[in-house]
């Protein structure tokens, strides 16, 4: 099932909204019928209760009109004319737009899939949306793509509704499905990325996603020990972070150079400082050495692979490079700029 990103205000609070009108009207003719109950007349001929008013006024608002309770005096009949009159029209409003509000909720969320389902190409797949997926939908968007290209699967209800409401359109099922990730179009997608809670998982996601696109798109995907990334990697991943590794790399540093940390920290942390950028090379670039731009440049990026600026490869720039580099990520220098 696809879930479209949560609107402003939903069908059930719509219903809410219409329902409390239509009980506020019931109450407005119930204490009019109330207060002027003298000038009515019933077949009983014993007067009107309360319980007779709310009877009156629900019949009459719903247009059953027994006749078994009727104005008698002039007052009565000209409280029905202006007031209780106008108010039966206005609940049968009330009543109709109810109804043409769901059908339409219904319409438009057809039309919604519909124009998705054709519109949907180049998006990336978050299969997961944990802290891990939350994580990398932040870092997605940080680097500029919009949030409409992020699909989330996700087979828990919360994290479901989280993604909704942070904007996302999010498809309710296991990404080791194919059905579920056929529902994903993962064969018009640019990248897909595993963040799952278990290794396992992320093997039989790699699996599925490699056998539904041949091994047309580029698969990430976290794992939680350093054993299991070559099993990831012969499952079709092009990529494998390893969680454990990565923190207890960092937790070492934090011991023998804590302000390596900081550094990490500040790089990894949007807007605080210091943030790894990538772009491609200027043709006045070209020919030259990265040590020499007025950008930091810590590595380049040759026909898909990594060239250290130690290696004889990275001392000069290529035309195609991708230059990586340490760029100015605080607000103030993004507003200067």
């Amino acid at each position: 099932m696809i879930h479209f990103p949560a609107q402003r205000r939903g069908p059930l609070s719509a219903l809410s909204l219409r329902l409390a009108a239509a009980l506020g009207l019931v109450f407005a003719v119930v204490a009019a019928v109330y207060l002027d109950r003298d000038g009515y007349r019933d077949i009983n001929e014993d007067g009107l209760t309360l319980l007779d008013s709310f009877y009156y006024a629900v019949v009459s608002l719903s247009t059953t009109g027994y006749g078994d309770i009727t104005p008698a005096s002039p007052s009565a009949r000209l409280v029905n004319v202006l007031f209780i009159t106008p108010a039966r029209v206005l609940f049968l409003i009330i009543l109709v737009g109810t109804t043409l509000e769901v059908l339409t909720e219904q319409y438009r969320t057809g039309r919604r899939l519909s124009r998705w389902r054709r519109t949907v190409k180049d998006h990336v797949i978050i299969c997961g949306y944990g802290t891990k997926g939350r994580s990398a939908v932040n870092a997605l968007m940080e680097n500029g793509l919009d949030r409409s290209r992020i699909v989330v699967v996700e087979r828990n209800g919360a994290a479901l509704r989280q993604a909704t409401s942070a904007g996302l359109v999010a498809i309710e099922g296991s990404a080791t499905r194919s059905s579920v990730l056929n529902e994903a179009h993962v064969r018009n997608a640019k990248a897909v990325i595993i963040a799952t809670d278990s290794d396992d998982a992320s093997v039989l996601v790699a699996l599925t996603v490699r056998q539904l696109t041949a091994g047309q798109v580029r698969i990430i995907a976290a794992a939680r020990e350093a054993e299991n990334a070559p099993l990831l990697k012969q499952s079709g991943a092009h990529h494998v972070i390893v969680s454990s590794a990565t923190a207890g790399r960092l937790l070492g540093l934090s011991t023998s150079a804590p302000p390596l940390i900081d550094v990490v920290e500040d790089l990894l942390t949007p807007g605080q400082g210091m943030a790894l950028a990538m772009r491609s090379a200027e043709r006045s670039e070209v020919g030259r050495s990265p040590r020499e731009l007025e950008s930091l440049v810590i590595a380049l990026v040759r026909r898909g692979k990594v060239v250290s600026l130690a290696d004889q490869a990275g001392a000069v720039i290529e035309t195609g490079d991708m230059l990586v580099h340490v760029r100015d990520d605080r607000p103030q220098a993004s507003t200067t700029a």
